[in-house]
Protein backbone atom coordinates (compact mmCIF):
# COMPACT_ATOMS: atom_id res chain seq x y z
CA UNK A 1 0.00 0.00 0.00
CA UNK A 2 1.01 3.87 -0.65
CA UNK A 3 1.35 6.50 2.37
CA UNK A 4 -1.50 7.56 1.76
CA UNK A 5 -3.43 4.16 2.18
CA UNK A 6 -1.88 3.92 5.51
CA UNK A 7 -3.34 7.59 6.50
CA UNK A 8 -6.98 6.65 5.62
CA UNK A 9 -6.88 3.07 7.34
CA UNK A 10 -5.43 4.96 10.68
CA UNK A 11 -8.08 7.51 10.33
CA UNK A 12 -10.55 4.49 9.23
CA UNK A 13 -9.34 2.73 12.64
CA UNK A 14 -9.93 5.93 14.95
CA UNK A 15 -13.63 6.89 13.45
CA UNK A 16 -14.96 2.91 13.39
CA UNK A 17 -12.51 2.43 17.28
CA UNK A 18 -14.77 6.20 17.90
CA UNK A 19 -18.11 4.50 17.56
CA UNK A 20 -17.74 2.47 20.95
CA UNK A 21 -16.34 6.09 22.51
CA UNK A 22 -19.41 7.61 21.07
CA UNK A 23 -21.54 4.84 22.02
CA UNK A 24 -20.84 5.22 25.85
CA UNK A 25 -20.90 8.85 25.84
CA UNK A 26 -25.15 8.22 24.53
CA UNK A 27 -25.71 4.93 26.57
CA UNK A 28 -26.83 6.35 29.79
CA UNK A 29 -29.05 8.76 28.26
CA UNK A 30 -30.58 6.40 25.19
CA UNK A 31 -31.16 2.74 25.12
CA UNK A 32 -29.46 0.67 23.01
CA UNK A 33 -32.57 0.26 20.25
CA UNK A 34 -32.76 4.01 20.03
CA UNK A 35 -28.96 4.52 19.65
CA UNK A 36 -29.44 2.01 16.80
CA UNK A 37 -32.04 4.62 15.10
CA UNK A 38 -30.46 7.24 15.61
CA UNK A 39 -27.28 5.86 14.21
CA UNK A 40 -28.64 4.56 11.07
CA UNK A 41 -31.07 7.33 10.86
CA UNK A 42 -28.57 10.28 10.16
CA UNK A 43 -26.16 8.10 8.51
CA UNK A 44 -28.93 7.62 5.96
CA UNK A 45 -29.43 11.54 5.84
CA UNK A 46 -26.25 12.05 4.70
CA UNK A 47 -25.36 9.30 2.71
CA UNK A 48 -28.52 9.32 0.43
CA UNK A 49 -27.68 12.95 -0.92
CA UNK A 50 -24.27 11.76 -1.13
CA UNK A 51 -25.31 8.72 -3.24
CA UNK A 52 -27.94 11.26 -5.47
CA UNK A 53 -25.11 13.51 -6.03
CA UNK A 54 -22.72 11.26 -7.48
CA UNK A 55 -25.36 10.40 -10.30
CA UNK A 56 -26.41 7.09 -8.91
CA UNK A 57 -29.72 5.76 -7.43
CA UNK A 58 -31.40 3.63 -5.02
CA UNK A 59 -32.47 0.41 -6.00
CA UNK A 60 -35.82 0.75 -8.04
CA UNK A 61 -37.35 -2.44 -7.52
CA UNK A 62 -38.46 -5.40 -4.83
CA UNK A 63 -36.35 -7.51 -5.09
CA UNK A 64 -33.68 -5.50 -4.64
CA UNK A 65 -34.84 -3.89 -1.58
CA UNK A 66 -35.81 -7.41 -0.14
CA UNK A 67 -32.58 -7.79 -0.01
CA UNK A 68 -31.31 -5.07 1.41
CA UNK A 69 -33.48 -5.33 4.11
CA UNK A 70 -32.18 -8.62 4.85
CA UNK A 71 -28.64 -6.96 4.86
CA UNK A 72 -29.72 -3.99 6.98
CA UNK A 73 -31.19 -6.50 9.62
CA UNK A 74 -27.65 -8.82 9.41
CA UNK A 75 -25.42 -5.99 9.58
CA UNK A 76 -26.96 -3.20 11.15
CA UNK A 77 -30.75 -3.97 13.40
CA UNK A 78 -29.03 -6.99 14.96
CA UNK A 79 -25.18 -6.15 15.71
CA UNK A 80 -25.46 -2.51 16.19
CA UNK A 81 -28.28 -3.64 18.95
CA UNK A 82 -26.51 -5.90 20.30
CA UNK A 83 -23.20 -4.77 20.54
CA UNK A 84 -24.30 -1.71 21.98
CA UNK A 85 -26.31 -3.41 24.74
CA UNK A 86 -23.27 -5.36 25.44
CA UNK A 87 -21.26 -1.91 25.60
CA UNK A 88 -23.85 -1.08 28.66
CA UNK A 89 -21.94 -3.96 30.78
CA UNK A 90 -18.28 -3.78 29.67
CA UNK A 91 -15.82 -0.79 28.92
CA UNK A 92 -15.79 0.93 25.25
CA UNK A 93 -12.12 -0.77 24.56
CA UNK A 94 -12.64 -3.92 25.67
CA UNK A 95 -16.02 -3.66 23.08
CA UNK A 96 -13.98 -2.56 20.31
CA UNK A 97 -11.31 -5.82 21.25
CA UNK A 98 -13.84 -8.47 20.91
CA UNK A 99 -15.76 -6.41 17.73
CA UNK A 100 -12.39 -7.22 16.41
CA UNK A 101 -13.60 -11.32 15.85
CA UNK A 102 -15.32 -9.96 13.05
CA UNK A 103 -13.63 -11.64 10.96
CA UNK A 104 -12.85 -15.34 12.54
CA UNK A 105 -16.95 -15.37 12.21
CA UNK A 106 -16.73 -14.58 8.70
CA UNK A 107 -14.35 -17.61 8.00
CA UNK A 108 -16.95 -19.58 10.26
CA UNK A 109 -20.01 -18.48 8.44
CA UNK A 110 -18.37 -18.98 4.99
CA UNK A 111 -17.42 -23.05 6.02
CA UNK A 112 -20.48 -23.59 8.04
CA UNK A 113 -22.85 -22.04 5.98
CA UNK A 114 -21.58 -22.15 2.22
CA UNK A 115 -18.95 -25.04 2.85
CA UNK A 116 -16.12 -23.23 1.93
CA UNK A 117 -12.37 -25.18 2.16
CA UNK A 118 -10.07 -23.67 4.94
CA UNK A 119 -6.51 -23.51 4.16
CA UNK A 120 -4.20 -24.03 6.97
CA UNK A 121 -3.45 -20.88 7.97
CA UNK A 122 -7.02 -19.63 8.33
CA UNK A 123 -7.80 -23.55 10.49
CA UNK A 124 -4.77 -22.09 12.86
CA UNK A 125 -6.22 -18.46 13.15
CA UNK A 126 -9.80 -19.37 13.76
CA UNK A 127 -7.92 -21.65 16.55
CA UNK A 128 -5.66 -19.35 18.22
CA UNK A 129 -8.75 -16.41 17.60
CA UNK A 130 -11.41 -18.80 19.85
CA UNK A 131 -8.02 -19.03 22.58
CA UNK A 132 -7.97 -15.28 22.78
CA UNK A 133 -11.55 -15.21 23.26
CA UNK A 134 -11.46 -18.04 25.92
CA UNK A 135 -8.40 -15.75 27.40
CA UNK A 136 -10.84 -12.70 27.88
CA UNK A 137 -14.27 -13.94 29.11
CA UNK A 138 -13.03 -16.76 31.06
CA UNK A 139 -12.13 -14.75 33.99
CA UNK A 140 -15.06 -12.90 34.16
CA UNK A 141 -17.40 -16.73 34.29
CA UNK A 142 -15.31 -18.05 36.03
CA UNK A 143 -15.24 -15.39 38.89
CA UNK A 144 -19.12 -14.78 38.88
CA UNK A 145 -18.97 -11.37 37.11
CA UNK A 146 -21.47 -12.21 34.83
CA UNK A 147 -22.35 -9.11 33.70
CA UNK A 148 -19.40 -8.75 32.14
CA UNK A 149 -19.34 -12.39 30.89
CA UNK A 150 -22.56 -11.51 29.33
CA UNK A 151 -21.66 -7.86 27.57
CA UNK A 152 -18.68 -9.49 26.34
CA UNK A 153 -20.73 -12.84 25.11
CA UNK A 154 -23.14 -10.23 23.52
CA UNK A 155 -20.78 -7.85 21.56
CA UNK A 156 -19.44 -11.49 20.57
CA UNK A 157 -23.01 -12.69 19.34
CA UNK A 158 -23.38 -9.41 17.07
CA UNK A 159 -19.91 -9.71 15.03
CA UNK A 160 -21.25 -13.54 14.38
CA UNK A 161 -24.26 -11.07 12.64
CA UNK A 162 -21.68 -9.66 11.07
CA UNK A 163 -20.25 -12.63 9.39
CA UNK A 164 -23.69 -13.70 8.03
CA UNK A 165 -23.92 -10.28 6.67
CA UNK A 166 -21.24 -10.99 4.40
CA UNK A 167 -22.36 -14.18 3.44
CA UNK A 168 -25.65 -12.46 2.50
CA UNK A 169 -23.48 -9.42 1.02
CA UNK A 170 -21.67 -11.35 -1.90
CA UNK A 171 -25.10 -11.03 -4.19
CA UNK A 172 -24.37 -7.22 -4.23
CA UNK A 173 -20.77 -7.36 -6.22
CA UNK A 174 -22.54 -5.59 -8.93
CA UNK A 175 -23.97 -2.84 -6.63
CA UNK A 176 -21.77 0.53 -6.42
CA UNK A 177 -20.66 -0.22 -2.56
CA UNK A 178 -21.83 3.53 -1.66
CA UNK A 179 -25.31 2.81 -3.30
CA UNK A 180 -25.19 -0.90 -1.34
CA UNK A 181 -24.52 1.08 1.95
CA UNK A 182 -27.10 3.95 1.52
CA UNK A 183 -29.80 1.17 0.83
CA UNK A 184 -29.19 -0.80 3.45
CA UNK A 185 -29.02 1.99 5.74
CA UNK A 186 -32.82 3.31 4.69
CA UNK A 187 -33.66 -0.18 5.55
CA UNK A 188 -32.02 -0.08 8.60
CA UNK A 189 -33.98 3.19 9.43
CA UNK A 190 -37.34 2.40 8.81
CA UNK A 191 -37.27 -0.91 11.11
CA UNK A 192 -35.88 0.51 13.77
CA UNK A 193 -38.77 3.23 13.83
CA UNK A 194 -41.53 0.47 14.95
CA UNK A 195 -38.57 -1.39 17.00
CA UNK A 196 -37.40 1.50 19.17
CA UNK A 197 -40.53 2.75 19.49
CA UNK A 198 -42.35 0.00 20.75
CA UNK A 199 -39.47 -1.01 22.69
CA UNK A 200 -38.47 2.45 24.34
CA UNK A 201 -41.20 4.94 23.17
CA UNK A 202 -38.54 7.36 22.12
CA UNK A 203 -40.33 10.41 22.12
CA UNK A 204 -40.93 10.36 26.06
CA UNK A 205 -37.34 9.92 26.50
CA UNK A 206 -35.77 12.54 28.98
CA UNK A 207 -33.51 15.54 26.65
CA UNK A 208 -30.01 13.72 26.76
CA UNK A 209 -27.31 16.04 27.61
CA UNK A 210 -24.91 17.94 25.12
CA UNK A 211 -21.87 15.94 25.49
CA UNK A 212 -24.55 12.76 24.25
CA UNK A 213 -26.25 15.13 21.44
CA UNK A 214 -22.88 15.50 20.14
CA UNK A 215 -21.55 11.88 20.44
CA UNK A 216 -24.74 10.65 18.48
CA UNK A 217 -24.30 13.08 15.57
CA UNK A 218 -20.63 12.15 15.39
CA UNK A 219 -21.28 8.27 15.41
CA UNK A 220 -23.55 8.94 12.90
CA UNK A 221 -22.00 11.44 10.51
CA UNK A 222 -18.37 10.12 11.33
CA UNK A 223 -18.14 6.45 12.40
CA UNK A 224 -20.47 5.09 10.15
CA UNK A 225 -21.48 7.79 6.97
CA UNK A 226 -17.74 9.07 6.50
CA UNK A 227 -16.45 5.35 7.43
CA UNK A 228 -18.07 4.12 4.96
CA UNK A 229 -17.16 6.23 2.31
CA UNK A 230 -13.22 6.32 3.10
CA UNK A 231 -13.73 2.35 3.76
CA UNK A 232 -15.02 1.68 0.03
CA UNK A 233 -12.32 4.13 -1.14
CA UNK A 234 -9.31 2.10 0.27
CA UNK A 235 -10.83 -0.89 -1.17
CA UNK A 236 -10.56 0.30 -4.25
CA UNK A 237 -7.75 1.76 -4.57
CA UNK A 238 -5.19 -0.88 -2.00
CA UNK A 239 -7.92 -4.27 -2.81
CA UNK A 240 -9.87 -6.38 -0.20
CA UNK A 241 -7.09 -7.78 1.66
CA UNK A 242 -5.47 -4.44 2.91
CA UNK A 243 -8.38 -2.95 3.73
CA UNK A 244 -9.12 -5.67 6.30
CA UNK A 245 -6.16 -4.79 8.45
CA UNK A 246 -8.30 -1.80 9.95
CA UNK A 247 -9.19 -5.02 11.68
CA UNK A 248 -6.16 -5.04 13.78
CA UNK A 249 -6.28 -1.49 14.71
CA UNK A 250 -9.45 -0.67 15.36
CA UNK A 251 -8.95 -2.44 19.09
CA UNK A 252 -5.87 0.04 19.57
CA UNK A 253 -7.85 3.00 18.37
CA UNK A 254 -11.07 1.90 20.71
CA UNK A 255 -8.57 1.15 23.79
CA UNK A 256 -6.47 4.35 23.30
CA UNK A 257 -9.74 6.58 22.57
CA UNK A 258 -11.15 5.12 25.64
CA UNK A 259 -8.07 5.29 27.93
CA UNK A 260 -8.35 9.36 26.82
CA UNK A 261 -11.85 10.47 27.68
CA UNK A 262 -13.03 8.03 30.14
CA UNK A 263 -9.71 6.99 31.63
CA UNK A 264 -10.97 3.24 30.66
CA UNK A 265 -7.37 0.00 31.16
CA UNK A 266 -7.89 -3.20 30.30
CA UNK A 267 -6.98 -5.86 32.95
CA UNK A 268 -3.90 -8.53 32.18
CA UNK A 269 -5.91 -11.12 30.71
CA UNK A 270 -8.15 -8.90 28.52
CA UNK A 271 -4.62 -7.13 27.60
CA UNK A 272 -3.59 -10.55 26.67
CA UNK A 273 -7.12 -12.03 24.76
CA UNK A 274 -6.52 -8.92 22.50
CA UNK A 275 -2.88 -9.75 21.74
CA UNK A 276 -3.86 -13.00 21.25
CA UNK A 277 -6.77 -12.26 18.80
CA UNK A 278 -4.67 -9.58 16.90
CA UNK A 279 -1.75 -12.76 16.57
CA UNK A 280 -5.14 -14.71 15.10
CA UNK A 281 -5.97 -12.15 12.31
CA UNK A 282 -2.17 -11.85 11.13
CA UNK A 283 -2.41 -15.82 10.86
CA UNK A 284 -5.43 -15.38 8.97
CA UNK A 285 -4.53 -12.82 6.62
CA UNK A 286 -1.16 -14.63 5.45
CA UNK A 287 1.25 -11.70 4.83
CA UNK A 288 3.30 -13.20 7.75
CA UNK A 289 4.16 -15.94 5.94
CA UNK A 290 4.48 -14.67 2.56
CA UNK A 291 7.35 -12.20 3.76
CA UNK A 292 9.54 -14.83 3.77
CA UNK A 293 8.80 -16.66 0.46
CA UNK A 294 10.87 -16.10 -2.40
CA UNK A 295 8.72 -14.09 -4.98
CA UNK A 296 7.12 -15.45 -8.06
CA UNK A 297 7.48 -14.71 -11.78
Amino acid sequence: MLARHWIMLIVLSVLWGGTFVFAKEALPFLPPLTLTLARVAIATAVLVPIVLAMGQHLPRDRNAWRDFAVMSILNNVIPFGLIFWGQTMIGSGLTSVMNATTPLMSLLVARGFAGEALAANKIAGIAIGVLGVAVLVGPSALTGDRASAMGMLLVVAGTLSYGLSALWGRRFKAVPPIVSAASQLVCSTLMMIPIAGAADRFWLLPMPSHAAIVAVVAMGVLSTALAYILFFRIMAEAGSNNVMLVTLLIPLSGITLGALRFGEALSFNQAVGAAIIAASLLVIDGRLFRLGSPART
